[in-house]
C-alpha cells in the first residue's frame, strides 16, 4: 500500500513538474489554469495538448504548449527558424473561422520556456488515436490506447477534412501544404479538425484570377520541423517544386489510406534521399493497383486511386470529394446536419427532429453521447423546439448508463422539467417517467420529477391529467412510499372529487385500483376506503369504479378487508349503490356477486371465531371443574361438621332469610383460600354473591291461609237424616260403659268426611253459601289429644295403631269442622239397623217429614222448636242438648254425622278435653 502511495505521489509530483516547467511564466496561466497532459499534436507532434479551464468562466479549453527544451539540440538560427514557423501556423490558425478548423479560443502566447495558445476542448489528434503516441506520458491514457473508430466516424471525419479543404482552396484561396495525421485534432465531441498551418501558401493571384501558389524547393538541411512531413507530401513538391490545391488532395489520399492502415502511409520516406525515394514513390504510383488498397473501403477504393494519382490534374478536388457515394451514409449524413443545425429554421429542425428517432439506433452509442446529444441539448433554450428534442434525449438516456445519465443529461433536463409551455413537454415526461425515476437521483425525483407529476394531476387540462393518471400505476412501483402516500394519494383524490369531467373521475378510480398492491393495508382500510363514500357521482361507470377497488382490496392477499370493516362501513355502502336504477343486468350482477361473496367471508370468519371460543370455554369449563372437584373434596373434609350444626340451627329462620347464601358465601370463600381462582371462577363468585345479597334484602316469606271449599252436595231429606242421627245415638247407647273420672273414646273412621280443630280466627273468616256450611268442627280451646293405646270409648275393644283421644271437662260444648279425606288405614265400622222405637218413645208422635225448602222458610226459633223434646223429658241438660244441636245441624246442612271419629285425620296434634260429672250423668240418664 505504501508502495502505491508513493508512485501515485511520485506520478503526481513529475506531471506537476511538468505542467509547471512547460507553462511557467507564459501569460496563458494568468487567464486558464493548465491540468493534465492529455495528447499531443502538430506537425512533429511537437505541441503538448493538456486540459484547462478558464479561470473567470470555468469554460474547459484544451492549452497546446511547445516546451523550448525540444530545440535545445539545434543553433540558434535553427531554433528561430523553427519558432518562426510555429509561430506562422498559430497565427494563421487564430485569423481562420471556420467549423472544419480548430477554434482558437486564446490566442498565441510566449514565454522564456515555451510557446502555449487555448482551443476549445481536445479529446487526442488522429495520430495519437491512429497508434502513433510520441510526445505523450510515459502512462498513455487508456482512453487512447483503446480508443477505435467507428466506420461513421471515419467517414464522417474524413467528410470534414474534406470541407475543410474546399473551404482553404476555394474561399480563402490557401494551400494547407501539410494535411497529416498530426495536423487532424479530434475534438471532445469526435469533430475532425485541421490545424497545422506552418507551410500553408496563400495564392498570389487575385481572387478574381486563378489562384497561383509559390513553393519553396525542399532543403534537407532545415530542421526537420522547419519542413513538412514528406511521406503525405505530394510529388510534385519535391520533384518539380510546384504546389497547387490538388497537392492537398495528394495528402487527403494518404490520410485516408493511413486509416484504414492503422496509421501506416503509403511509402516509406528516405529523408537522407528524398529525391529518389520520390523518384521511386512515382514509379509505383503509376503502377499502383486495388491490390495494394485492399483494406480500403471498395466503395471508396477507386477515389483513393484517383487522390492517389501523380498527375494533380487527375486528382478530385474538395468539393467533389465531399459529394461521393461514400459519405452519402445515414450516419455521416445526420451528423453533417447537426453540424449545420444552426443555419436552419424551426420548421426544418422539427422535421429533423422527428424522423432522428429512427437513425438513433443506428449510430454507436459514442457517436450519439459525444456528437449528437450536445446538439440536442442546446436546443432546450428554444422553448418550441423542445417537444422534438427532448423524445430524443429521453431515447439517448435509455442507452446511457446511471452515472452517464447523471453527468450529462440530467443538468440539462432540469430547467425542462419546470418548463410548463408547451403542453407536450409534460406528455413527453409522463410518457418516460419509469426512465426518470429508475435513473434519476432520490433527491431530484423529490425535487424536480415528482413535482412536475403533481402539476400535471392539478393541470387545467382534462387531457393531461388523464394521461398522467393512465400512466401513474407504470410507475407507481419506483414511487417512495412517503411521497405516495403524503402527495401523490391526496391530489388524485382531490382529482376525482373537484373534477367536472367523467372521464378524469373513472381514470382517477381506475388509477387508485391498479396502485392499491404499492399500499399499505391499514392505509387503504383507512383513507383510500372511507374516500369512496365521499365520492357524488352515481354514474354506472362511476359505481364500477368504485365496486372495482372494493374487490380489489377484498381479494388482494396482501390487503384484505376486516369483518368488522365488512360490516360496518363496506356492505352499507355498496348495497345501496347496487340498486341504483343507473346500474344494467350485468353491473347489478357484479354487485350482487361480489356483495355475497364478502357476506360468505363474512360468515365464515365470524362462524370459525365463535366455534374457537366455545372450544375453549368448553375447555376452561372442564379445567373448572376438575379445579372445584378438587376444591370441594377439600372443603368436605375440614367443614362438613360447620355445615351440619349451621343447617340444624338455622333451619327456621335461615331458611326464609337467606341462610342458604350465607352458607354459599362461606363455601366459596373457603374454596377461595383452598384453590387460586381463575377469572370465570371469579365472575362465577360475584355473580353468586349478589344473588345472596338480593335474598337477604327480601321480606320473609309468610305462609298464606288457604280455606279450601267443599263441593256443595244435594241438600237431603232433614227428617230421614234426623231419623239416621237418632239410630246411632240409639246404638251409642246400647254400648256405652261406665267411665271413669276420665272418659276415652276411640276414633274410629269417618264416614266420608274428616274432623279438624280450628282457632276462633277461623270460625269468624268461615264463609257460607245460601246460609250453609260442609266445614264444620270442635273448638281447639279445652282439648287435649294424646297419643294413648290402652283407652276405648263407650268400653269398645281398642283398635291396634288407633289413637285415642281423653276427653276432658270442657266450658261448653267445642264445635267441630270436618277436613281432609279419611286415612287409608281406618277401617269402616260396619253397623246393624237399629230400632227406632226408642226414640218415638223418647220425641213422642212421629211429625211429618219436613223438606228442606219448608226449613229454609221458617225462623230459626220454630225450626229449632221442631226438633225440641218436651220439657218433661227427663235428664236432658244443656249438654245433651247442645250435642244434639250439633248433631242436627250437621246433617241438616249435609253432613253426615258420624259418632266414631279417628285422631289420624286431624291436622292438629291431639288434644286433651276433660268431661264433666255432669254432663256424664245426663247422658246415662238419656240413653238409661
Amino acid at each position: 500500500m505504501e508502495s502505491m502511495l508513493n508512485k501515485l505521489k511520485s506520478t503526481v509530483t513529475k506531471v506537476t513538474a511538468d505542467v509547471t516547467s512547460a507553462v511557467m511564466g507564459n501569460p496563458v496561466t494568468r487567464e486558464f489554469d493548465v491540468g493534465r497532459h492529455i495528447a499531443s499534436g502538430g506537425n512533429g507532434l511537437a505541441w503538448k495538448i493538456f486540459n484547462g479551464t478558464k479561470k473567470s468562466t470555468k469554460q474547459e479549453v484544451a492549452v497546446f504548449v511547445f516546451d523550448k527544451k525540444l530545440i535545445d539540440k539545434y543553433q540558434k538560427f535553427e531554433k528561430d527558424q523553427i519558432i518562426d514557423s510555429l509561430k506562422r501556423g498559430v497565427q494563421q490558425l487564430t485569423r481562420l473561422r471556420h467549423p472544419r478548423l480548430l477554434t482558437v479560443q486564446h490566442p498565441l502566447e510566449e514565454s522564456r520556456d515555451c510557446l502555449a495558445f487555448c482551443t476549445e476542448p481536445v479529446f487526442a489528434s488522429l495520430a495519437n488515436v491512429l497508434g502513433n503516441w510520441e510526445n505523450l506520458p510515459s502512462s498513455v491514457s487508456p482512453d487512447i490506447k483503446d480508443y477505435k473508430l467507428y466506420d461513421v466516424e471515419t467517414k464522417y471525419g474524413l467528410l470534414q477534412v474534406s470541407e475543410g479543404l474546399s473551404f482553404l482552396h476555394s474561399s480563402v484561396k490557401m494551400v494547407h501544404g501539410n494535411i497529416t495525421p498530426e495536423n487532424i485534432i479530434l475534438n471532445k465531441s469526435g469533430v475532425w479538425k485541421i490545424m497545422g498551418f506552418d507551410f500553408c501558401v496563400s495564392s498570389t493571384n487575385p481572387s478574381e484570377q486563378e489562384p497561383k501558389f509559390p513553393c519553396k524547393e525542399w532543403d534537407p538541411n532545415l530542421p526537420s520541423l522547419c519542413l513538412p512531413n514528406p511521406e503525405y507530401l505530394a510529388p510534385e513538391y519535391i520533384l518539380s517544386v510546384s504546389c497547387e490545391t490538388a497537392s492537398d488532395m495528394y495528402s487527403l489520399g494518404t490520410v485516408i489510406y493511413a486509416v484504414f492502415n492503422k496509421g501506416k502511409p503509403v511509402f516509406e520516406i528516405n529523408k537522407q534521399d528524398i529525391y529518389k525515394s520520390f523518384s521511386r514513390q512515382l514509379d509505383q504510383l503509376s503502377r499502383l493497383g486495388s491490390s495494394s488498397l485492399t483494406n480500403i473501403p471498395e466503395e471508396v477504393r477507386e477515389h483513393v486511386k484517383l487522390l492517389l494519382n501523380v498527375t494533380p490534374a487527375v486528382r478530385p478536388d474538395a468539393d467533389q470529394m465531399t459529394k461521393i457515394p461514400f459519405f452519402d451514409d445515414v450516419g455521416a449524413v445526420t451528423l453533417q446536419y447537426f453540424d449545420t443545425l444552426f443555419q436552419r429554421d424551426n420548421l426544418q429542425k422539427s422535421q429533423f427532429f422527428k424522423g432522428l428517432p429512427k437513425v438513433l439506433p443506428k449510430l454507436p452509442k459514442r457517436v450519439i453521447v459525444q456528437r449528437i446529444l450536445p446538439c440536442l441539448t442546446s436546443e432546450f433554450v428554444n422553448p418550441d423546439m423542445v417537444p422534438f428534442v427532448l423524445p430524443n434525449v429521453l431515447l439517448i438516456a435509455e442507452e446511457c448508463t446511471k452515472e452517464e445519465y447523471i453527468k450529462l443529461i440530467l443538468p440539462d433536463l432540469g430547467p425542462v422539467f419546470k418548463q410548463q409551455e408547451p403542453i407536450q413537454i409534460l406528455l413527453i415526461f409522463l410518457q418516460k417517467m419509469d426512465l426518470l425515476l429508475t435513473k434519476t437521483p432520490p433527491d431530484e425525483i423529490k425535487n424536480s420529477v415528482l413535482p412536475m407529476v403533481y402539476r400535471a394531476l392539478e393541470a387545467p387540462s382534462i387531457q393531461i391529467q388523464e394521461l398522467c393518471l393512465n400512466i401513474i400505476p407504470t410507475f407507481a412501483n419506483l414511487i417512495d412510499y412517503p411521497s405516495m402516500k403524503n402527495a401523490l394519494i391526496p391530489r388524485i383524490k382531490n382529482a376525482c372529487l373537484q373534477t367536472s369531467s367523467l372521464a378524469v373521475r373513472v381514470n382517477s378510480l381506475v388509477c387508485l385500483g391498479k396502485i392499491l398492491e404499492y399500499l399499505d393495508k391499514w392505509f387503504v382500510l383507512d383513507d383510500i376506503l372511507p374516500f369512496l363514500q365521499q365520492i357524488p357521482s352515481k354514474e354506472p361507470a362511476v359505481l364500477m369504479g368504485i365496486l372495482g377497488i372494493y374487490k380489489c382490496t377484498f381479494t388482494h392477499k396482501k390487503l384484505g378487508i376486516t369483518k368488522e370493516q365488512l360490516a360496518g362501513k363496506v356492505l352499507p355502502h355498496l348495497i345501496p349503490l347496487s340498486i341504483e336504477n343507473n346500474l344494467n343486468l350485468n353491473q347489478f350482477n357484479s354487485f350482487i356477486a361480489v356483495i355475497k361473496e364478502m357476506l360468505n367471508r363474512l360468515e365464515c370468519e365470524h362462524k370459525t371465531k365463535l366455534e374457537q371460543l366455545h372450544v375453549m370455554q368448553e375447555q376452561q369449563k372442564s379445567l373448572d371443574i376438575g379445579n372445584q372437584m378438587n376444591a370441594s373434596e377439600e372443603m368436605k373434609v375440614t367443614n362438613v361438621g360447620s355445615q351440619i350444626e349451621k343447617v340444624f340451627n338455622n333451619i327456621g329462620a335461615d331458611l326464609l332469610t337467606g341462610g342458604e347464601s350465607e352458607n354459599k358465601e362461606d363455601v366459596l370463600q373457603n374454596k377461595h383460600k383452598k384453590a387460586s381462582l381463575t377469572l370465570e371462577e371469579k365472575q362465577k363468585l360475584a355473580k353468586e354473591q349478589e344473588q345472596a345479597q338480593k335474598l337477604k334484602s327480601q321480606q320473609p316469606l309468610k305462609p298464606q291461609v288457604h280455606t279450601p271449599v267443599a263441593p256443595v252436595k244435594q241438600t237431603k231429606d232433614l227428617t230421614d237424616t234426623l231419623m239416621d242421627n237418632m239410630s246411632s245415638l240409639t246404638s251409642l247407647s246400647v254400648s256405652t260403659p261406665k267411665s271413669s273420672t276420665s272418659s276415652t273414646f276411640t276414633a274410629v273412621p269417618s264416614m266420608g268426611l274428616g274432623m279438624i280443630y280450628s282457632t276462633p280466627i277461623d270460625n269468624t273468616k268461615r264463609n257460607l253459601t245460601n246460609g250453609l256450611n260442609a266445614n264444620m268442627g270442635f273448638q281447639t280451646s279445652g282439648f287435649n289429644l294424646p297419643v294413648n293405646t290402652n283407652q276405648n270409648f263407650f268400653g269398645s275393644p281398642s283398635t291396634p295403631g288407633v289413637t285415642t283421644m281423653t276427653l276432658g271437662t270442657p266450658s261448653t260444648l267445642p264445635n267441630f269442622n270436618a277436613v281432609g279425606v279419611r286415612s287409608a288405614g281406618a277401617k269402616q265400622t260396619q253397623q246393624r239397623p237399629t230400632d227406632m222405637s226408642a226414640l218415638n218413645n223418647l220425641f213422642g208422635p212421629q211429625k211429618p217429614k219436613v223438606s228442606m225448602n219448608q226449613l229454609s222458610q221458617q225462623k230459626p226459633n220454630q225450626w229449632l222448636n221442631q226438633f225440641t223434646p218436651p220439657q218433661g223429658s227427663p235428664g236432658m241438660g244443656s249438654s245433651v242438648m247442645g250435642t244434639q244441636m250439633n248433631m242436627i245441624g250437621q246433617s241438616a246442612f249435609g253432613v253426615q254425622a258420624n259418632p266414631f271419629f279417628n285422631p289420624q285425620n286431624f291436622a292438629q296434634p291431639p288434644t286433651t278435653m276433660t268431661n264433666s260429672s255432669s254432663a256424664s250423668n245426663d247422658l246415662k240418664d238419656l240413653f238409661g
